[in-house]
């Protein structure tokens, strides 16, 4: 891994495609176009209780892609010694965060829908969920 892509200064917006029609807006997301990697896995979350909080978590090896695409939501990013909040609202455009960044999803709005693409199948190994050890593992490399 690029020591320069594991800080939340890389992390990023990405506009998606968005094609507008009367009948209703369509936002296209194609492999390698929109994010710098695969997308191997597609998941989402929603329902979250008023107040609850998701993520809390890095990787080690995998890269998301974040999207609202309904509601609202603030994804906020850490690298051990910046942080950084970052609102979603809009279905067509994206938050980009890349591995050994801290990620934490909080003040979803009613009815939010958290979609994350991936670039890789879930593996419980690449997860860092407890905060010290993301720091003792940041420092070691």
């Amino acid at each position: 891994m690029n020591n320069y892509l594991t800080n939340i200064h890389n992390c990023y917006i990405v506009e998606l495609t968005k094609i507008h029609n009367p009948a209703g807006n369509i936002t296209i997301v194609q492999n390698d176009k929109h994010q710098p990697f695969t997308i191997k896995r597609i998941y989402y979350l929603y329902d979250v209780p008023g107040g609850s909080e998701r993520g809390a978590h890095a990787h080690k090896t995998l890269h998301q892609l974040i999207v609202a695409a309904s509601g609202s939501f603030d994804v906020i990013i850490d690298d051990g010694q910046n942080k950084k909040i970052v609102h979603l609202n809009r279905p067509n455009f994206g938050f980009l965060i890349h591995p050994t960044v801290w990620n934490q999803i909080v003040n979803f709005s009613s009815g939010a829908i958290c979609m994350v693409l991936a670039s890789d199948k879930y593996d419980e190994l690449d997860y860092i969920r407890d905060y010290d050890e993301f720091l003792q593992w940041k420092s070691l490399k």
